[in-house]
């Protein structure tokens, strides 16, 4: 089965910024954080309760190669994988795990 995968406002913006910054070094090293969120993402698709949760019901999976995690949680209802952040590891965590 497959589930959807929807992104939460703070989430887009926080993708963007990242291949923003990377494009900015290295057109190479954006286009493959694009590839390593999008290797995920497929991941999420099949076996979204792979990764363990992190706080209530967000779950948490680690780039591997970048300093970035993807925040989500699962709506079983609808069957979608909600993407709530793409966190930079350097970052204050308190605004991660909010639901808008």
């Amino acid at each position: 089965m497959s589930y959807t995968i929807a992104y939460q406002k703070v989430a887009i913006e926080e993708y963007e910024l990242a291949i923003a910054w990377y494009a900015e070094r290295s057109e190479q090293a954006a286009e493959n954080l694009i590839i390593a969120i999008k290797e995920k993402l497929d991941v999420l698709r099949t076996e979204p309760d792979r990764y363990r949760k992190t706080y209530r019901q967000f779950r948490e999976v680690a780039l591997k190669k970048y300093p970035y995690s993807i925040v989500y949680f699962i709506n079983e209802v609808d069957q979608m994988v909600i993407i709530t952040s793409i966190y930079h590891h350097k970052r204050s965590p308190l605004n991660k795990y909010k639901k808008k």
